[in-house]
């Protein structure tokens, strides 16, 4: 214990040169900030000897050695990842510059030097504090699928820690908690957390005015691609997609140009995770569906001074450009009032069961030069009895890869993947290689591996004498095909001639 003791001292001497290193705390910061280390790790004295140079870009094993300490002399309640995860936050807290100052520092940089440093500084600050959990989003399977559509990405998500089952008892135990009222508000700025709610001392937000209103940016603490965003509202307000909707998101092309921002649809099946905060996703990647061209262009009286197209997509996208911001607007408000009430029954489109409504859009919109871009796609989320979880939705055949709504990030071909494929992937590129040997029936009694059956059995009857290099390889490129089937079974109007047709008939109406 003496050795610990000894060097948690060091660790923190550690912790503070990364600190200053990344420029979160200043040299008159360095006192206090120890003293408040000190306090928390319930340490008498700080570390007097030599300490290393090098320091690396993540604080993450500095941070692991103190965890550990603080889990053997009983700091912390468990060593599990929800209660490390809590003590983390607690102490880079510690390291943070306050709210008023990140935003002072960010503004000062939005006006004086770039847009873009403005954006930069603000993320490698969430890196370096940990809030962005860099070390665990590397973990994530990642890889380019080549598709008609163009290349697709597909990530299988290993980064968001599995709940241990004692930890989940002990929340089902705790009181409802009102506070923050969910993991988007405004509120969750410092808040301590506790074990059914992240903690957030080392995280902070930026406010922006837009349509005249209080909105905040804030990174995603798992980024599923480059600087990953989430701007959200300053009241806690339900999703619901209105003019303003529209609106506020090309206003936010103008204030950071070099992102582009979406909306997830305001309907259940088709939207998001949290409809109940009202929130846009953002950031700074060209996803695939930026990348796919316009197959089709169209012409209106009323908007000359528009580039109107349909996009190659296995979804209906309508694309909009124009340098005229209001006419953009205006354009695509109308596709969306349009749509709203539109049924076409032989392509399956039902605006309405009684007063329910079935049909939104998903709206995502970025800047080209001067140019504002907009694309618009249609959506529906009516069930049938033969597609109870969604007509247009993956269908039944596509669950074993992906079951999950089809929100913005992967309407736009960016693939979010359950972790348990990694496993299952591997198991199954063992049975193509040979490595293991498959049996039906010992199939059919292992969970992991019987919802995949159909499609093991089809790859087997296509392929043999595999390497387990060639199965891996053979394995991605399926699920990228698999996604683009998903991705076709949520598009409204199909790829064939009779849905094409039909989307043809439903922008003559608008435009």
């Amino acid at each position: 214990m003496g050795e610990i003791m000894n060097n948690i001292g060091y660790e923190i001497e550690r912790l503070l040169k990364f600190a200053l290193k990344k420029q979160m705390i200043s040299k008159w910061d360095v006192i206090p900030t120890r003293n408040a280390l000190i306090d928390l790790l319930k340490v008498e004295a700080p570390f007097e000897g030599e300490v290393e140079e090098a320091i690396e870009d993540s604080a993450v094993k500095i941070l692991n050695n103190i965890l550990d300490y603080a889990a053997e002399t009983g700091l912390i309640e468990e060593n599990s990842t929800t209660f490390r995860d809590l003590f983390d936050a607690k102490i880079m807290g510690l390291l943070m510059p306050r709210e008023g100052e990140v935003v002072k520092t960010f503004y000062d940089k939005y006006e004086n030097e770039s847009k873009e440093k403005a954006t930069d500084w603000f993320y490698d600050l969430s890196k370096s504090s940990n809030y962005i959990m860099t070390e665990r989003i590397a973990k994530n399977l990642w890889w380019p699928a080549a598709t008609e559509y163009g290349d697709l990405e597909i990530t299988v998500n290993l980064s968001k820690p599995e709940k241990d089952p004692k930890e989940i008892a002990k929340a089902k135990l705790m009181k409802q908690a009102t506070y923050p009222k969910c993991l988007l508000c405004k509120e969750n700025v410092g808040y301590a957390g506790r074990i059914n709610h992240p903690a957030r001392q080392n995280h902070r937000i930026i406010p922006m005015k837009l349509t005249n209103k209080e909105w905040f940016l804030q990174y995603s603490p798992y980024v599923y691609y480059n600087e990953h965003c989430i701007v959200f509202s300053g009241e806690h307000e339900p999703m619901k997609l209105t003019r303003n909707s529209i609106e506020r998101l090309v206003e936010f092309t103008e204030v950071l140009p070099h992102y582009f921002i979406g909306s997830n649809a305001d309907l259940p099946i088709v939207g998001g995770s949290i409809l109940t905060h009202d929130h846009y996703q953002g950031g700074r990647h060209a996803f695939p569906m930026e990348k796919a061209i316009v197959e089709k262009y169209y012409e209106s009286k009323k908007y000359t001074d528009l580039e109107i197209g349909t996009v190659k997509w296995p979804m209906s996208v309508v694309r909009i450009k124009g340098n005229n911001k209001n006419s953009v607007i205006d354009l695509a408000m109308e596709i969306f009032e349009a749509w709203k009430n539109y049924s076409d029954e032989e392509n399956d489109v039902v605006a309405f069961s009684g007063d329910t409504p079935h049909n939104t859009v998903t709206p995502i919109a970025r800047r080209k030069g001067e140019a504002f871009e907009l694309d618009i796609v249609l959506r529906n989320n009516r069930t049938s009895e033969e597609h109870p979880d969604g007509i247009f939705h993956p269908h039944k055949e596509l669950h074993h890869i992906k079951k999950e709504n089809i929100g913005l990030i992967e309407v736009m071909g960016l693939a979010v993947l359950p972790g348990r494929l990694e496993k299952e992937l591997d198991i199954i590129a063992k049975f193509l290689c040979g490595e293991l040997i498959y049996n039906r029936i010992e199939a059919e009694n292992n969970n992991e591996i019987n919802k995949h059956i159909p499609w093991i059995e089809k790859m087997m009857s296509e392929n043999s004498s595999l390497t387990y290099d060639e199965a891996k390889e053979l394995l991605r490129k399926e699920v990228g095909d698999i996604f683009a089937k998903v991705l076709e079974d949520a598009g409204v109007f199909k790829r064939s001639e009779k849905g094409q047709a039909g989307l043809e008939k439903f922008l003559s109406t608008v435009l």
